[in-house]
């Protein structure tokens, strides 16, 4: 039987940091067992590749020369490469994918994350829409962005929801490395809230901070918010809230004492730490029009370490979030309610929800992930 052979075009992997970047990681590494997996990445990506995967770096900055750069580099390396499948790692790079896979005689899926299926400048409207609408397959990372794939006009029977994946740990970490995390970080025995992403405006830390946290901190006094994440520096279409914005609201409320920023954490060992240190993860990413939060998979590795969440109901986050098993949903925009949940989680105890929580992160295993994905791209 002929191995399959799968070209995937992408900006979205490491040395970048992001939900996104983890999730083409590992779908080039779940489906090189059983496939044949070439990639097309940003500069500094083939020395953090997967074991099986030969990558061709493409610059990553200006978007443009990484467009051109990408098209050229997949139109080349199909020549040789002859694949069955091109894959658009996100909606970004469809158009390189369709035109690719219709001059190699391959099919065309795309990938879509949420933002990627909302832009509605006049020439994304004008190329990607287009592009994404005449995929053969169309892979949504929630209930929420296939409707968005809807919106832009892609037929229902295209589209498909595989939702991103998660490591699951094997063992905890110890007591020891659990104490070390908080002395290295001079955190004492404080009951620590989590937040652990980039800092932009849609991930609403600083209002948070300011709507929020008081009132937890009120209710809880020995509580102090860790917020793991920095302002991203190559995200598209992404507008940012800086530390010393997030601290001057926190000052004002008289709370600056209640926050950490410990930075980008990027060892697996210490951001498991980071989790299981925690009482509670809180994820209060906002509703804004045009800029939807495709899924959340910080809540499912929150998850997947026993951390329940709470969070507002927007976007994809209500596939993330199981209501009542892996934390709470409540309506966005509502932080009194946000903190009231926080509050009552807090009483409760991390123990509560561990099993449920771990219970619930099974299901996104990326061997699970990757079993989907060869079901969909190889049938």
């Amino acid at each position: 039987m002929c191995v399959p052979r799968i070209l995937l075009i992408t900006r979205n992997l490491p040395p970048l940091v992001g939900g996104m970047e983890r999730l083409n990681w590992h779908i080039a590494d779940e489906l090189s067992r059983h496939a044949q997996v070439q990639v097309i990445g940003p500069q500094g990506s083939a020395a953090l590749r997967p074991a099986a995967v030969p990558v061709v770096e493409v610059p990553l900055r200006p978007l443009p020369r990484f467009l051109l750069a990408s098209a050229w580099q997949a139109v080349t390396v199909a020549r040789r490469f002859k694949p069955h499948i091109v894959l658009a790692g996100s909606g970004l790079t469809a158009p390189a994918a369709w035109l690719v896979a219709r001059a190699s005689g391959a099919r065309a899926h795309v990938y879509l994350h949420g933002l990627d299926a909302a832009v509605q400048h006049p020439v994304y409207r004008a190329l990607w829409h287009p592009a994404i609408r005449h995929m053969d397959g169309v892979i949504a990372n929630s209930q929420p962005t296939a409707e968005l794939a809807r919106g832009l006009g892609v037929a229902a029977d295209k589209i498909r929801i595989i939702h991103p994946g998660v490591t699951l740990p094997e063992t905890p970490q110890s007591v020891a490395a659990l104490q070390a995390f908080r002395a290295r970080h001079n955190l004492g025995s404080a009951r620590l809230l989590l937040s652990v992403g980039r800092l932009t405006t849609r991930k609403g830390l600083r209002e948070f901070v300011q709507r929020a946290l008081p009132a937890i901190v009120q209710a809880a006094p020995d509580t102090v918010l860790v917020v793991v994440g920095e302002a991203p520096a190559d995200s598209l279409h992404a507008s940012v809230q800086t530390r010393p914005s997030i601290q001057a609201v926190a000052d004002a409320a008289g709370i600056g004492q209640h926050l950490r920023f410990l930075g980008v954490i990027t060892d697996e060992q210490e951001l498991a730490c980071a989790y299981e240190s925690a009482a509670l993860h809180i994820f209060p990413v906002r509703h804004l029009p045009g800029d939807p939060e495709g899924f959340g998979m910080v809540a499912v590795e929150a998850t997947a370490h026993g951390l329940p969440t709470i969070a507002f109901a927007t976007g994809g986050i209500v596939d993330a979030v199981g209501e009542g098993v892996s934390g709470h949903l409540v309506a966005p925009g509502d932080y009194g309610a946000l903190a009231s949940a926080a509050v009552t989680l807090l009483g409760e105890g991390t123990a509560v929800w561990q099993a449920g929580c771990r219970s619930f992160a099974a299901q996104f295993a990326w061997p699970l992930l990757g079993e989907k994905m060869r079901n969909e791209l190889m049938s």
